[in-house]
Formats: C-alpha cells, sequence, structure tokens
C-alpha cells in the first residue's frame, strides 16, 4: 500500500498551502511525512508543483480551471473547488469539515488572522504556518507545555488577561494583540478565559 493511501482516512492533519510569498519548502517538509491531504489555492499551484508534491484539491476560480485543465490528468485523481479569491480560506476549511478531517496546518496565512478562526477550532485542530513561526490555539482554561529556552508569542483579545507559571515565577498581564516573551527551559503553564494563541519559532 503507498503511503497516499492513508490520506482516505483523514486522520492525519491537512495541508492548506494559501499564499506561496514567504514559504520555503523546508517549513512545509516536516508536514508532509504522513502524505496528508494537499489543498492549494490557485496562486500556490506554480510553487507547489515545483517541488514535486501532489497536489490533491486546487481551489480555483472558472477560468483559472478552464485555463489549466491538463492538471486534472497530470494530479489525477485531483479535484478542483470553485472559489473566488477571497473565498478560499473559508471554502477549504469547510471542504475539510465536510469531508471529516481533523485537523489542518494552514500555511502562509498571515497570523494576525488569527483571531478570525476562533470559530473553527471547535470543528479542527488548527495550525498556522507563517514564515519562521507556527502558531496554535488553545480553548481557555489551562495549557502546560514544556519549551526549550525561547522566544513565544502569544495572541489573543486586545486586553485579555493572561497568566503564565514557570520557572521564572508568575505573571499576569494584559495580552496586547500579539506579546513576544522569554520562557526558561521547563514547563510553562498558561491561564485564560478565552481562547488565545501560542507562536513558537518553526526549527528546519
Amino acid at each position: 500500500m503507498s503511503s497516499h493511501h492513508f490520506v482516505k482516512e483523514q486522520q492525519e492533519p491537512a495541508v492548506f498551502i494559501l499564499n506561496p510569498s514567504g514559504i520555503n519548502f523546508e517549513s512545509v517538509a516536516p508536514l508532509l511525512e504522513w502524505s496528508p491531504t494537499i489543498l492549494v489555492d490557485q496562486e500556490s499551484v506554480d510553487l507547489v508543483l515545483s517541488w514535486g508534491i501532489k497536489i490533491d484539491v486546487i481551489l480555483a476560480t472558472s477560468s483559472f480551471q478552464e485555463e489549466n485543465l491538463q492538471l486534472l490528468e497530470e494530479q489525477y485523481p485531483l479535484r478542483f473547488l470553485t472559489v473566488s479569491a477571497s473565498q478560499s480560506l473559508e471554502e477549504g476549511l469547510h471542504y475539510l469539515v465536510a469531508s471529516q478531517h481533523k485537523g489542518v496546518h494552514l500555511v502562509g496565512l498571515d497570523h494576525l488572522l488569527c483571531l478570525q478562526l476562533e470559530e473553527k477550532t471547535s470543528h479542527l485542530d488548527l495550525t498556522l504556518v507563517d514564515g519562521d513561526w507556527k502558531y496554535y490555539p488553545v480553548k481557555g482554561g489551562k495549557f502546560s507545555k514544556w519549551f526549550a529556552p525561547s522566544e513565544i508569542r502569544l495572541l489573543a483579545t486586545e486586553n485579555q488577561p493572561l497568566e503564565i507559571s514557570n520557572a521564572n515565577g508568575q505573571l499576569l498581564f494584559p495580552v496586547q494583540y500579539l506579546t513576544q516573551i522569554e520562557v526558561p527551559e521547563g514547563t510553562s503553564t498558561f491561564s485564560s478565559t478565552g481562547i488565545f494563541w501560542i507562536g513558537e519559532r518553526v526549527r528546519v
């Protein structure tokens, strides 16, 4: 059985590539280990094909589809989803929920759009890869994770209170939309009443 057959189970997070600028293959390659479903918007098709990656779904306008019908054969099995340029994100996430995927890595999406994705976190496990950083949501309450000594980013609604406890002590502060903070080696525990996002630098 080829590894690509694992896609049928939809257990692996899909990879949804939305913007070719600033993306390099090295940041995407670790996400491809188990041959996930690959969604690509039309602006990113040429770049992704240059990487030699098999595409499963292309979100594109009708005119793009008409001009690129050969892709249906070259990338078989491939499906087009007809969208306007501004609908790619919404329609792609809707497709993944409808096809019973559990999660998705959003590649190339501006991290400042995290806060617009909150309602999607109840249907999909989301990770956002933007440049050298990856972001993931914490759905309120308490969350603990071990970190190497590093700088992390915290995104939340402006002035949302957030508490961090680790070897440096305990700190309670209002998040200023995107807050950067140094964490020591060891476990850090985060507490907040609402959803927030943690950003970590991607090691490639």
